[in-house]
């Protein structure tokens, strides 16, 4: 900058208000999408669409070079997206700023995510995880996972092991995939005892198997396998192994961990089967574990 110029910045929040005007503006629109099933129409500009979106720019010359020039009321049709995400999306286009909901945040990051709208896809994440709640853990974990978004993975997950109980009694428990699961059984802080675990993972995989027509050690061949069964007491695994003989939801490898461990009277040194949660009750038996670290 040549000397004695200084760059000076006008007000942000009423550039943002007028420019929110031309957002689905019929009038003075040059282009037009068509969304979702119900094919609702929503008007835009390509200039700026273009200009702030490298997707949108590379859709329009990608059009034109195969079906000549863009008019006005060419249709570009977008199925698979519902009007309430797309029109969240061109309000943080025109505006760079965005409102965001409980019901379409997780929506409006994944497009963000397809558009390569990093900025908004930022704005989703830090929404997300301020919003978080027992209620809606879950739903973000299982989005983090989808989405491979660490930073938010490993931010749900920190709220997950503070409050366990309360996560893995809600609907949302029920509805994860058995991945994501898993990298939640993984942790060792989760803030609640290996029994009641077990307890969660069970409800869960009889309500998985239900919804999906399979036997209840089907769906959760995996999941199952993050269980610290050594970690419960002698008469704790007996129980186990009685009720386990209605459905096999436990392998005959995880019960004979558990076993061996009561039988020998020595963990397993490195093996996190045999390593405690910030929330497991104390045991007798844990002193075996104890003697394994040394």
């Amino acid at each position: 900058m040549p000397s004695g110029e200084k760059q000076m910045y006008g007000e942000a929040e009423e550039f943002a208000k007028q420019m929110k005007l031309l957002v689905n503006n019929k009038d003075l629109h040059d282009i037009q999408f068509v969304i979702g099933p119900a094919r609702k129409k929503v008007y835009a500009h390509r200039c700026i669409l273009s200009g702030r979106c490298e997707v949108f720019r590379a859709m329009f010359v990608d059009h034109t070079q195969k079906n000549g020039p863009i008019e006005k009321d060419t249709p570009f049709i977008l199925s698979d997206m519902t009007p309430e995400v797309f029109l969240a999306m061109l309000e943080f286009i025109y505006t760079n700023t965005i409102v965001l909901n409980p019901n379409t945040a997780i929506d409006v990051m994944a497009t963000a995510l397809e558009y390569g709208l990093d900025d908004l896809k930022n704005l989703c994440e830090e929404y997300l995880v301020d919003s978080l709640n027992s209620s809606n853990a879950c739903d973000r974990m299982q989005a983090a996972q989808t989405y491979r978004l660490d930073d938010l993975k490993r931010k749900t997950l920190e709220y997950i092991e503070t409050n366990t109980q309360s996560v893995f009694d809600s609907k949302g428990f029920e509805e994860l995939s058995e991945d994501t699961l898993c990298c939640i059984l993984s942790s060792d802080c989760l803030m609640l005892d290996e029994m009641e675990i077990y307890t969660c993972v069970r409800r869960w995989a009889s309500v998985n198997s239900v919804v999906s027509g399979k036997k209840i050690d089907q769906v959760a061949t995996l999941a199952v396998t993050h269980l610290r069964l050594p970690l419960l007491t002698l008469e704790e695994v007996d129980q186990l192994e009685k009720d386990n003989k209605t459905d096999n939801l436990l392998p005959v490898e995880s019960m004979a961990l558990a076993w061996k461990l009561h039988a020998t009277k020595q963990g397993d040194k490195g093996n996190p089967l045999f390593t405690r949660r910030k929330g497991t009750a104390p045991r007798d038996t844990h002193r075996y574990l104890d003697s394994s670290q040394s």
